[in-house]
């Protein structure tokens, strides 16, 4: 199986630890363990710290501890512990479930653009891949039309991603019942990316619920590292029926054998007080959404967007003759700024941007981006 290079994740590496207000974070402002302890109960935070602190750093058990699998299985519909294994991030789960759905020469409709993984493995693969753009002359949104015309009797999988990454736009519960019927029509499995599950905005549109119940050939992928601000704890998951699970399971023997055990234990408790950190979300983004509203209207001669419906993300329109990966590139280099090139995700003249940054950060990156932008116009 041959990978072409994955041009975000290299771009982002190059820039990352050297920029001083990344306004491209794909993820809520990161927790500290002690901010994690401070927003749970007092009693099962001394509990916690303490297991901590005690816990043998051996192997964990390889689909997830139990109780974590248990507590994820509880956030969907008719699922139990058997349908969820535990992977590193949800990159991991994205991964096993190609390679166990999918073989050369199966069709496969990928949203377009996308975190480039979802349409890169199965085409290494061998896989054939259809495109389904959420990009159109008027907006970013889901064109059921065009999907239904690309879904076809031997199609294998559908693959889609809602809220969306990059566009920030998002699946009605109408949109996911009209999926799911053409799926049904066609045999074919849907795998749903719910990486920005949970990330409602305050006042904003409600996220439907989760592809996992919804079909039986539904499968449901998620991680904290978006929503509950941990993505160093390296946690995901997907919910789907138990024969996958196990295929996956046997699958994973041979890349990451198990979760961190101390990862598992954090995360569990997590999980299980996502209100708490929700209620911190909400506060960050809303704040930060007012920011962008504001700086944006602004700055309309020279940027627009289609702000995110929910989650995080959303892609920034200049008007600027230089190519996104130039413009990037030196905003990053000479004022400190990061904003993820839309060449990444064949979207020229357009930034990728994200409203879970620091608050100050995020207000202080955006007149560091105006700045320059009018500096180079």
């Amino acid at each position: 199986m041959q990978l072409e290079p994955f041009l975000l994740e290299r771009w982002m590496t190059r820039w990352e630890l050297v920029v001083t207000h990344d306004i491209c974070e794909s993820g809520i402002k990161p927790l500290s363990l002690q901010n994690v302890l401070d927003l749970i109960p007092a009693a099962e935070a001394s509990t916690l710290e303490q297991r901590i602190h005690e816990l043998p750093l051996g192997y964990s058990e390889a689909r997830g501890t139990e109780a974590l699998r248990s507590t994820l299985a509880a956030t969907y519909a008719n699922t139990s512990a058997d349908n969820i294994l535990v992977t590193t991030g949800a990159i991991e789960a994205n991964y096993l479930l190609f390679s166990v759905l999918l073989q050369a020469g199966d069709h496969v409709v990928v949203v377009d653009p996308a975190y480039q993984q979802l349409g890169s493995v199965p085409k290494a693969i061998g896989c054939e891949v259809s495109k389904l753009s959420v990009v159109h002359d008027d907006g970013y949104y889901y064109d059921l039309d065009e999907l239904r015309a690309l879904v076809r009797p031997e199609t294998k999988m559908i693959v889609i991603n809602t809220p969306h990454n990059p566009t920030g736009c998002m699946l009605s519960d109408a949109d996911l019942d009209e999926i799911v019927a053409m799926a049904q029509a066609n045999d074919c499995w849907i795998l749903c990316d719910e990486a920005y599950r949970w990330i409602e905005h305050p006042g904003g549109t409600h996220i439907p619920a989760p592809m996992r119940g919804r079909y039986e050939k539904g499968i449901s992928v998620g991680t904290v590292s978006k929503p509950f601000g941990v993505p160093g704890l390296r946690i995901g998951w997907f919910a789907a029926p138990t024969e996958i699970t196990q295929a996956a399971w046997g699958v994973r023997d041979y890349v990451s054998l198990s979760p961190a055990k101390l990862s598992d234990l954090i995360v569990e408790a997590v999980i299980r007080n996502r209100d708490a950190i929700f209620a911190r979300n909400a506060a960050i983004i809303g704040a930060n959404l007012e920011t962008a509203n504001t700086w944006f209207a602004a700055n309309s001669d020279l940027v627009s967007w289609q702000a995110p419906k929910a989650g995080l993300l959303a892609m920034m329109r200049y008007a600027l003759d230089i190519d996104s990966t130039t413009i990037a590139d030196r905003l990053a280099g000479e004022v400190g700024v990061m904003l993820a090139p839309g060449d990444a995700f064949g979207m020229p003249g357009a930034l990728r941007i994200g409203i879970g940054q620091d608050t100050t950060i995020f207000s202080e990156g955006l007149a560091r981006t105006t700045e320059f932008l009018r500096s180079i116009g």
